[in-house]
C-alpha cells in the first residue's frame, strides 16, 4: 500500500506562498511520501451573497490550478508523484485537458496520474460556459478523446460531443497513456470505475461497513465487466487531525484488509470523517504529515 499527501493549498498561508509550496512538496518528497495530490476548483462563489451555502468551498479557499502546481513542482522535485484528487473534467475542454496532461507527464518524467470526476458546483460549469446536465456522459466521451490523444500521433473522432479530423498533440506522454483514476461514490461511477478505470478514488469514505461495501460492489462490477477487479486500484483519505498514532494505525489497517492501494493523508480538510489540524502554517502541516509517517510506515 502507497501512502501520498495531499497538498495544503487551501491554505492560505501555504497555497499563496511558491516558497511554501516547495518546501512542503520537498520535505514530503524526503519523508517517503508516494505522491503529492492536489483539489481542483476553477471559481469560488461569494458566500456573503449565498446564505444558503453551507459547508462547501468558497472564494475564500486557495485553489492553484493543478498543470501549473505541478508543473512548478516537477523542476523542485526528483520522485515524487503527482495527482489530481480529482480534476473537474467536464467543465474543461477535453483536447486541452490531453495537452495539459501530456505535457506534465514528460516534464515530470511520467510521475503523474490524473484523477477526475463530475463536479458538484453548477456555478463553476455555468462560468466555463459547459453543461452542467450532461457532464456525467459527456466525461465517458472525453476519456476515450484523451486516451486516443495519448496513444497515437494522429487522431480522427466522431463522437457525439467531439469531432477530431486526422489530428494529434505533441508531446505525447512517456509511456503513451496516463492512468485515469475516478472520484465519486455514486453508482454511475463506480460503474465506470468498473469498466474503464485504472483506480477508484473514494475519498469521502470513512473507515467502517459502508466503505466496505462500497468497495465490494466496484469490484463486482468490475466482475461483470470481465475485469479483474484487482487491476483497480483505490485511493481513499485519511487525517492526521483526529486521534493519536494508535488511531491513525488502526486506520490504515483498516484499509490494508479491504485490499485499498492507495492512502492520501490530508491535513486541511474538515470534512465528514476528516479533520484539519489546529495550525495552519507550512511548519504545522510538517510537523503533522512527519509525526503520521512515522506512525504508520512499517504497515505499508
Amino acid at each position: 500500500m502507497k501512502l501520498g499527501v495531499a497538498l495544503p493549498v487551501i491554505d492560505a498561508e501555504v497555497g499563496g506562498d511558491p516558497a511554501a509550496i516547495r518546501d512542503f512538496a520537498q520535505a514530503a518528497e524526503e519523508i517517503g511520501y508516494h505522491d503529492l495530490s492536489a483539489p481542483d476548483h476553477v471559481l469560488g462563489v461569494n458566500a456573503a451573497s449565498r446564505p444558503e451555502w453551507g459547508d462547501r468551498n468558497t472564494s475564500a479557499d486557495v485553489f492553484q490550478d493543478p498543470f501549473v502546481l505541478f508543473g512548478f513542482l516537477a523542476g523542485c522535485t526528483r520522485a515524487i508523484g503527482f495527482s489530481t484528487q480529482v480534476l473537474i473534467l467536464a467543465q474543461r475542454q477535453a483536447v486541452l485537458v490531453a495537452k495539459q496532461a501530456a505535457c506534465l507527464d514528460v516534464l515530470c518524467g511520467g510521475r503523474f496520474r490524473l484523477g477526475v470526476g463530475v463536479g458538484w458546483n453548477e456555478v463553476e460549469f455555468v462560468g466555463l460556459n459547459e453543461s452542467f446536465r450532461n457532464r456525467g456522459r459527456r466525461s465517458e466521451e472525453q476519456v476515450e478523446v484523451m486516451r486516443a490523444l495519448w496513444a497515437d500521433r494522429h487522431v480522427t473522432f466522431n463522437g457525439k460531443y467531439h469531432t477530431i479530423e486526422d489530428a494529434g498533440i505533441n508531446p505525447l506522454p512517456v509511456k503513451r497513456s496516463i492512468p485515469i483514476w475516478l472520484g465519486g461514490h455514486a453508482d454511475a461511477t463506480l460503474r465506470r470505475v468498473a469498466s474503464w478505470g485504472d483506480g477508484w478514488m473514494p475519498l469521502s469514505y470513512g473507515p467502517g461497513d459502508e466503505a466496505r461495501a462500497a468497495i465490494d460492489k466496484m469490484r463486482a462490477y468490475a466482475e461483470a465487466a470481465g475485469r479483474d477487479p484487482a487491476s483497480i486500484g483505490i485511493d481513499t483519505r485519511v487525517t492526521a487531525g483526529i486521534g493519536d498514532e494508535g488511531d491513525w494505525r488502526e486506520t490504515v489497517s483498516f484499509w490494508k484488509s479491504c485490499g485499498v492501494t492507495d492512502l492520501t493523508l490530508g491535513t486541511y480538510s474538515g470534512r465528514g470523517h476528516l479533520r484539519r489540524i489546529e495550525g495552519r502554517s507550512l511548519s504545522a502541516h510538517l510537523i503533522a504529515i512527519k509525526r503520521y509517517w512515522n506512525a504508520v510506515a512499517d504497515l505499508l
